[in-house]
């Protein structure tokens, strides 16, 4: 890495050739390359995370509702697109299996919390329904998704 031979003095000669009893081993680490190849993962990371969240684009309702708390595993997403197609994270699932789904899945997870994200061109009836169907089939811990709206009460 950084290691080498000083050589104290700078004689010539026979004195020059042979090996001085002066000369120290370099015991210095250069870590500049392991900084800097440091600094290019960490910009990788920060460029690359805000491209991990689900991917399915519905327009999120306007809300002043608080956030709630994360948790240590990736939330369970149900999502109801504009079309009124039910999707769990971004994988197209019948209505009718959307129960039997989840319990499958929720079976090998430690949180029972699913997020429901509702595009909000649909009928409120439409949302109450799959929530209805959740409850019914055992997930009571659903939490609804929207987007955080203005303090005066605007889209902004």
């Amino acid at each position: 890495m950084g290691a080498g031979v000083m050589k104290s003095g700078g004689g010539s000669g026979r004195r020059g050739r042979r090996r001085s009893r002066r000369a120290q081993p370099m015991s210095e680490i250069n870590v500049t390359p392991f900084v800097d190849v440091m600094l290019v993962l960490l910009i990788i990371f920060m460029v690359a995370a805000p491209l991990s969240v689900v991917g399915v684009p519905v327009e999120l309702p306007k809300t002043t509702a608080d956030a709630l708390p994360g948790d240590e595993e990736e939330p369970l997403t149900v999502t109801i697109t504009a079309d009124g197609v039910v999707m769990i994270q971004e994988t197209e699932v019948d209505e009718a299996d959307l129960v039997d789904r989840l319990r499958g899945i929720a079976a090998e997870r430690s949180s029972d919390r699913i997020f429901l994200r509702a595009d909000g061109a649909n009928n409120w009836n439409r949302v109450a329904e799959i929530m209805g169907d959740l409850n019914a089939g055992g997930f009571s811990n659903i939490g609804l998704v929207t987007d955080m709206a203005a303090a005066d009460g605007s889209d902004g």
